[in-house]
C-alpha cells in the first residue's frame, strides 16, 4: 500500500479556505475531490460551476491507473504537471505537423496505434488532439478507460470541450465549459484521481 505524502500547512491552509469559499457539497465524493484539486490549483472558485465530470469518470479512470493503464498527454507540461503518474507524450514522434492536421492530433492518432484500449487521455492544451480523439472514438478505433479534456483557449478550446460532453464519452469525461482550462486543470485533476487510486490501495 502506498501511503498518501504528508499535506504541507499551506495546501490545508489553501483547503480550508476553498471550503470557506465554493460549496462543493452537491458533488459525489471522488468527483469532489476532483473539482476541490482543480480549484486548488488554479484559485478560480468559477470551477465549482463550469466543471462537467461523468457519472463513470472517476471510477473507471481511478481503476485504470491502479491496473496500470496506460495515460497518454498532449503535451509534456501536462506530464511535467504529474510527475507521480507515469504518463506517454508522442507529440517528440511528430516533428512536423501533417497537411490539414496539428502536431497535437498527429501525436494522438499515433497513440491510439498503441493504445487502443484501456488507456487514460489527457488533454490540457490542444482542442485539435481531443477533436482527433473524439472522431478517432466515432470510427471506433480507440476506447478510452477515461478521458480528462480540458484544453483551454479562444480557438477551438470550448467548442472541442462541448462536443465531448455532449457526446458519448461524456459518462468518461472531466471536462469544463469554456475557454478557461489548460495544464493547470489538466494536472491537478490527473493528480487528484492519483491520490483517489493510492487512497483505494
Amino acid at each position: 500500500m502506498t501511503g498518501r505524502l504528508p499535506i504541507h500547512p499551506i495546501e490545508r491552509e489553501s483547503y480550508r479556505i476553498l471550503a470557506e469559499r465554493a460549496d462543493l457539497s452537491s458533488w459525489p465524493p471522488g468527483a469532489r475531490d476532483v473539482v476541490a484539486r482543480i480549484i486548488h490549483s488554479t484559485a478560480d472558485l468559477s470551477f465549482a460551476d463550469t466543471t462537467r465530470i461523468g457519472d463513470e469518470a472517476v471510477d473507471r479512470a481511478v481503476a485504470a491507473l491502479a491496473a496500470g493503464a496506460p495515460v497518454v498527454v498532449d503535451a509534456a507540461m501536462v506530464a511535467a504537471g504529474t510527475p507521480r503518474v507515469p504518463t506517454s507524450c508522442l507529440l517528440d514522434e511528430v516533428p512536423t505537423a501533417p497537411p490539414g492536421s496539428t502536431r497535437s492530433a498527429a501525436a494522438f492518432e499515433l497513440a491510439v496505434g498503441r493504445h487502443p484500449t484501456g488507456a487514460v487521455w489527457v488533454v490540457g492544451n490542444a482542442p485539435t488532439a481531443l477533436f482527433a480523439l473524439l472522431d478517432l472514438h466515432a470510427r471506433e478505433l480507440v476506447d478510452p478507460a477515461a478521458v480528462i479534456g480540458v484544453p483551454v483557449g479562444f480557438v477551438g478550446a470550448a467548442e472541442s470541450k462541448q462536443a465531448l460532453w455532449d457526446g458519448p464519452l461524456a459518462p468518461l469525461a472531466v471536462t469544463c465549459l469554456g475557454e478557461r482550462g489548460g495544464t493547470p486543470v489538466a494536472a491537478s485533476a490527473l493528480n487528484a484521481l492519483w491520490s483517489l487510486k493510492e487512497s483505494s490501495c
